[in-house]
């Protein structure tokens, strides 16, 4: 029975760190349609990210704001997440995915300016992220039914960001080790 039940309050001392070697492994296919566990888990998950952007809650927790958050994040080896974001067209999004995969991608990348952020990662890692662009994402939703979802632009990003920590990889993998702000040609800012 996971501690992760619909009652409970994910803070910041749940969010696994970097270094655990959880971080750095591929998680897990759940099982579909996915378990009451499962299901729990998830909605737990996205109060945290909810929590997090409330200005109250998120003092009153001392919550770092996040836009995403993997089971692996919270220590669990099971491929799914959930995101809530405000995209740049100002438009809310929520997402549950469960054993997600990208099908199809742009050849045009994206990053964010001011780089990526993670809950996982405590300290302030300078350097460009280089993202597709759009991508078209393949998974489950809580009701265990297939979802094909075509994203761009800032979901996009963090999408690719929370698919990365279910195959055990780190933002800042993707930067650039010799030049952290070098970009490949077909690169460009989000903002």
């Amino acid at each position: 029975m996971s501690k992760f039940h619909s009652n409970y309050i994910i803070t910041m001392k749940d969010i696994v760190r970097e270094g655990n070697e959880i971080l750095h492994l591929p998680t897990q296919k759940v099982m579909v349609p996915p378990s009451e566990e499962d299901k729990e888990t998830l909605a737990c998950m996205m109060n945290f990210l909810k929590n997090s952007q409330d200005s109250y809650l998120s003092k009153k927790y001392r919550l770092r704001a996040g836009v995403g958050l993997s089971a692996n994040q919270i220590g669990l080896n099971k491929r799914m997440f959930v995101a809530y974001l405000t995209d740049e067209k100002g438009i809310e999004h929520e997402f549950t995915f469960i054993n997600p995969k990208i099908i199809s991608h742009s050849v045009s990348l994206i990053y964010l300016p001011q780089s990526e952020g993670c809950l996982s990662v405590d300290q302030d890692i300078k350097g460009f992220v280089p993202r597709y662009e759009r991508i078209k994402v393949k998974g489950f939703n809580l009701e265990g039914e297939e979802i094909v979802l075509k994203l761009s632009g800032y979901s996009s990003i963090v999408i690719q960001h929370e698919i990365d920590h279910l195959n055990g990889i780190m933002f800042y993998e993707r930067i650039n080790k010799e030049s952290p702000f070098k970009l490949p040609e077909n690169a460009k800012g989000l903002y």
